[in-house]
């Protein structure tokens, strides 16, 4: 057995114990004195450093350009089933939907049939009952005849006069009239096809202009107005714009949500009734400064803000964004006027001395 390799794994084991843990009392044995170079470090003052070189704009606040999305759609601003208010035959030739039709514009005629005799009857009667009439009332005054049977009579002629508006209103009802200028959504009633009352002739919507409806929540709700602008992104990706005409004063029982109805030209009738919109309505009343978003930065607790300019010196300052846009983002939270540090904020602390080079205002 070897004992050389035991003796000096040993002697390798006893070096790293005092080189490890007693490092002090083998290094009094040797004479090499313990030393261990420390580095001070001396912080200099932040106001001591030399200044740091940034750019900032000067900014004023603004009325904030902000508002509330809702999900909807457009609808027609009216939509109506022309239908018939007396029955019979059609004997108009039929318009085609899509066809574009004039307050007053003729939809439908109806064949009289006999309803010309029936108007000519109650005529007849109402000749026959003023006669009576006249003959009673002159009875009457000369006492051959009671009041009861001038009463009677006067009944009689009433009961014909009624009757003669009620045959001259179903021979006006035999022509069925636009009730107001739109597109036809459906053909009117074919040619020979029997109409009752109640029956639909065509129906008709007015597409120029056109409404918005989406639904706001409690919250929402109060914060929009009548009359304020509003807008939409139709999922064509066409944006069109106008005003907030309608606020539901109910709620919907199930959702909890109010209706509201933005009213948009459509000139060219190319917005059509039913399409899905991305509603945009806008909010005022707030002012805020509108920003690169460059400009933004973290504080060391993680807080989002601006460093801005406080004299010679830079200073953190929290904001809070309330919109955001192609040109910047709408921030809450700085005063009415601030020089805001665009360019170097993220080189600089509170309190560092700064030189400062200005640039225009972009808004």
């Amino acid at each position: 057995m070897r004992i050389t390799p035991l003796l000096t794994a040993a002697l390798v084991c006893g070096f790293i114990y005092m080189l490890v843990l007693e490092r002090d009392a083998l290094f009094a044995f040797s004479g090499v004195e313990n030393e261990v170079p420390v580095q001070v470090m001396i912080k200099e003052s932040i106001e001591d450093r030399p200044p740091v070189s940034v750019v900032a704009m000067k900014s004023n606040a603004k009325s904030v350009k902000r508002g509330i999305v809702l999900r909807g759609q457009t609808a027609a601003f009216r939509l109506l089933d022309v239908k018939a208010e007396t029955n019979g035959a059609v004997i108009s030739t039929p318009l085609r939907a899509g066809t574009m039709v004039g307050k007053g514009e003729l939809l439908c005629k109806l064949d009289a049939g006999t309803k010309k005799a029936s108007l000519d009857e109650a005529k007849a009667r109402l000749a026959e009952a003023q006669a009576n009439n006249n003959v009673a009332a002159a009875l009457v005054e000369k006492g051959y005849a009671s009041e009861t049977t001038a009463i009677a009579r006067v009944a009689q002629l009433q009961a014909a006069q009624a009757a003669v508006e009620r045959a001259e209103t179903d021979m006006d009802h035999l022509e069925i009239h636009a009730p107001f200028s739109g597109i036809l959504e459906t053909d009117t009633a074919e040619y020979g096809a029997l109409m009752q009352t109640g029956a639909t002739c065509a129906r008709i919507l007015e597409l120029n202009p056109i409404k918005l409806v989406g639904y706001a929540t409690e919250q929402q709700v109060q914060r929009i107005a009548v009359g304020g602008a509003a807008g939409a992104r139709l999922i064509s990706g066409e944006t069109i714009s106008g005003k907030l005409t309608f606020i539901s004063r109910s709620a919907d029982p199930l959702t909890r949500t109010f209706k509201v109805e933005v009213t948009v030209p459509n000139d060219s009738l190319s917005v059509r009734d039913g399409s899905t919109a991305e509603i945009y309505i806008g909010l005022s009343g707030e002012k805020g400064h509108l920003l690169p978003q460059s400009a933004l930065t973290l504080n060391d607790e993680g807080i989002l803000g601006v460093r801005i300019v406080d004299g010679e010196t830079a200073k953190f300052t929290p904001i809070t964004i309330v919109n955001e846009t192609a040109k910047g983002v709408w921030v809450v939270g700085l005063k009415e006027k601030v020089d805001v540090i665009v360019v170097g904020q993220e080189y600089v602390i509170s309190g560092r001395r700064i030189e400062v080079t200005y640039q225009e205002d972009p808004s």
